[in-house]
């Protein structure tokens, strides 16, 4: 990012609602008035935004649903009830399964991945700090300990990919070690606000109800997959094939309760608690009306592309911190870097607080979010900001136990589908799990819009977290300001030796 566009602020003083006020770039946003308040846009002017995605997510579950219905039923009670099998004759390698053979391992998945969803959102208020530092501290260990049971289980390729996981994994921890208590710092506050919402908490449960209905549909067609006579080689793009439907759906639903949450988040900090008087009525009921219809199109739409380019991002920054002075390479990681930068002005989850209190389209509310950020310079402090890999961390680490413990039973039932079924019950998993882990990712992104929008809004809720965030914030716009510098001098100082040695 261009630092020269960020201000550089001297003090928390210096923070105030007219420094900070941004123009209004869509009709339907609501101004704030003298007093600070603000509500979400008004149901008039909300239009039904980005409908082409929200076809396409809705045809995609229909036919879906109705492959994997066929595929289930194919295998259940009785071997190629529907006659498929004549279509795969050239591909048989393994004995005929049942259905009902492996639907009991995707259920243990179901069910882990619930209690650990539910449990999540239960310690919430008491132990969520604790419980997120165990998973950046214990996800490495546990990716090793996977690697060398797959080893052990003669799984090479398996025992390579969670070998080179744990790595990664450990170097980005290392990488980003001194940015882990500001992290951790916004972390508990994010959940402190969630916990005085009760009614968030029961949103995201009802939802782990939905994607638990529509596993039951899933993990039967997927038990039907991993039971069927065709090739391993076409049972895994098959289940290649489910494993991106599920991972869009969860995404959707984890989405839709993001925008939900940001809402009511929003609105907490925007008139200074939920119990004053003027905080509209139905506040949550109206977030998730408009979270499942007007906005539903822009949630499908951001679903697709928001979490790898998320992942990409952490990765880079990451891996660039870390280069040092091999200038060959960091050329190519800078040029990823710019990539990856330019798209995630598109493509952020900081759009999902726009579409929640504005109703933009999801493109329209990403740019507008991100430029919101670098016009007041809290660019620099969200770059900086570890929080949303850190709850990645715990999403993958609740899929991993999930996925340990179906896999170990497949183990001693049926040894040559311990693979499928563990990779795919994992996947279950981290769905379940990154349900609960939402709302608390939501209530950062909205404290962030807040503080870049008025500063003021966090100092009101709590005065001693806007004063470390504001010190924060100071801190990397003045580290920024002199890498700015340093590379500049450094241009300088080339030019001059070029224009000295003689040719």
């Amino acid at each position: 990012m261009n630092d020269s566009q960020s201000p550089s602020f001297s003090s928390a003083d210096s923070f105030d609602s007219a420094s900070i006020a941004t123009a209004d770039q869509n009709g339907g946003r609501s101004r704030r008035s003298a007093d600070g308040s603000q509500t979400l846009a008004s149901e008039q002017l909300r239009r039904w935004r980005d409908v082409f995605w929200l076809g396409i997510f809705t045809i995609h579950l229909v036919v879906l649903g109705i492959v994997m219905a066929v595929l289930g039923i194919n295998r259940f009670k009785r071997t190629d009830r529907l006659n498929i099998d004549r279509y795969t004759d050239g591909f048989l390698e393994n004995q005929r399964g049942l259905t009902e053979n492996y639907w009991p391992l995707y259920a243990v998945a179901g069910g882990v991945g619930t209690v650990l969803g539910w449990t999540w959102l239960l310690l919430l208020g008491s132990q969520a700090n604790y419980m997120m530092k165990v998973s950046v501290h214990i996800l490495t260990t546990y990716l090793a300990v996977i690697s060398v049971l797959c080893f052990w289980a003669d799984q090479f390729f398996w025992g390579v990919a969670f070998a080179v996981g744990a790595t990664f994994q450990f170097f980005y921890v290392i990488s980003v070690i001194e940015r882990l208590p500001f992290t951790m710092l916004v972390l508990q506050k994010a959940a402190k606000m969630v916990w005085s919402l009760p009614e968030v908490t029961r949103v995201a449960c009802a939802f782990i109800l939905v994607m638990l209905l529509w596993m039951t549909l899933w993990s039967f067609g997927a038990a039907g997959v991993v039971a069927s006579s065709m090739g391993d080689s076409g049972r895994w793009w098959l289940l290649v094939v489910l494993s991106v439907s599920l991972f869009w759906t969860g995404a959707v639903l984890c989405n839709t309760v993001h925008v939900i949450v940001s809402g009511m988040v929003f609105l907490v900090l925007i008139h200074g608690g939920r119990d004053v008087s003027s905080m509209p009525p139905n506040s949550l009921m109206k977030s998730l009306r408009y979270a499942v219809t007007t906005s539903f199109g822009s949630i499908c739409y951001g679903s697709l592309f928001t979490a790898a380019i998320r992942t990409l991002r952490w990765e880079i920054r990451g891996f660039r911190s870390k280069i040092g002075n091999n200038e060959c390479l960091l050329c190519c990681v800078d040029f990823l870097f710019h990539l990856v930068e330019t798209l995630v002005r598109f493509f952020n989850k900081y759009a999902y607080v726009q579409i929640a209190v504005y109703g933009k389209g999801f493109n329209h509310s990403a740019r507008d979010a991100w430029e919101l950020f670098q016009s007041t310079g809290v660019e620099a402090l969200i770059g900086y900001d570890c929080s949303g890999a850190v709850l990645l961390m715990g999403t993958v680490l609740g899929g991993l136990i999930t996925g340990t413990c179906s896999g170990v039973w497949a183990w001693y039932k049926w040894r040559d589908r311990m693979i499928m079924v563990g990779s795919t019950s994992m996947l279950m998993g981290m769905v379940l799990v990154g349900l609960a882990m939402v709302v608390v990712e939501s209530a950062v992104t909205s404290m962030y819009i807040c503080y870049a929008e008025d500063p003021l809004l966090i100092h009101r809720w709590d005065a001693e977290f806007f004063n470390q965030m504001s010190e924060m914030l100071h801190q990397r716009l003045q580290h920024r300001s002199a890498r700015a510098r340093e590379v500049l001098s450094h241009d300088r100082l080339d030019s001059h030796m070029r224009e000295t040695i003689p040719v």
